[in-house]
């Protein structure tokens, strides 16, 4: 009997995480993680306003230490469910940072960080698995980006020097210096008053100048841009990918582990 027990408390805790890690997992219980967070975002926003605390500063500030407490316990039950795997999900570490930050004291160094509190609603993102799969997918992305800049960086370069060399003599306010070249460019790539505000009145003075500016913004506005959204577009089409070979590979091992509960349990009797 004295090696049965162990064994038998051993189970009951695993069945406990087990069951635990379940209702975590219930769609209705992240609904009220995610009305929670909605809540919590509101007042934290009522917060920034003089008037609605001067009024009932003493109910917002309770309702957002409740939400705390809520994600508190959230935390702790997700600790005790998946025990170290906790820590290897990026998402987990992500909460556990964002609750950590609203514990940080009110006063000294450190009370600048409570303003992150506001972080809170992000949580949004790891509770909602299609604004995950978008994070997901643009942090893939951003290795393949690297390149993608690095050739509009080597455009925006060539020309500001290009602009500086042609335009500054007319038009030092806009293209006066390197630096103030690179920033008339990015205006222009964006779209941003580009006609009217900058190359018509150019062109009054350089007639020939769109031959320089339009292809610009054929190169950068419309090609490199474009290259960017279809790296996003593929790196989430690949993370939702791994994201149905995840889940299933978690519902495989979820069987596998009801079934060694079930001999265990055979196994005892």
């Amino acid at each position: 009997m004295r090696h049965i027990q162990p064994k038998m408390s051993e189970t009951s805790l695993m069945t406990l995480r087990t069951r635990l890690a379940a209702f975590i997992d219930r769609p209705s219980t992240q609904n009220l993680i995610i009305a929670v967070i909605v809540v919590n975002a509101i007042t934290l926003g009522m917060e920034t306003s003089k008037t609605l605390m001067d009024a009932a500063g003493g109910l917002i500030v309770a309702i957002d230490k409740l939400c705390l407490a809520i994600f508190t316990v959230e935390l702790v039950a997700k600790l005790f469910a998946r025990g170290p795997a906790f820590f290897r999900n990026g998402w987990n570490l992500f909460d556990f940072a964002v609750v950590a930050i609203s514990y940080v004291p009110d006063a000294g160094a450190l009370s600048v960080l409570r303003a992150l509190r506001i972080l809170r609603v992000l949580r949004l993102v790891s509770t909602m698995p299609r604004l995950r799969r978008v994070i997901e997918g643009f942090l893939t992305a951003v290795p393949g980006m690297a390149s993608v800049f690095g050739l509009m960086a080597l455009i925006f370069y060539i020309s500001s020097v290009i602009a500086t060399k042609l335009f500054a003599a007319s038009f030092p306010d806009w293209f006066g210096t390197l630096g103030r070249s690179a920033y008339s460019l990015f205006q222009i790539m964006t779209l941003e008053s580009w006609s009217m505000g900058i190359v018509r009145p150019v062109m009054e003075v350089y007639p020939y100048a769109w031959i320089f500016f339009v292809p610009f913004i054929l190169v950068t506005t419309f090609a490199a841009v474009n290259l960017v959204v279809g790296l996003i577009v593929n790196s989430m089409q690949d993370a939702h990918a791994q994201e149905e070979v995840a889940a299933t590979e978690a519902y495989r091992e979820e069987i596998l582990k009801r079934l060694a509960e079930i001999e265990k349990k055979l196994g005892e009797k």
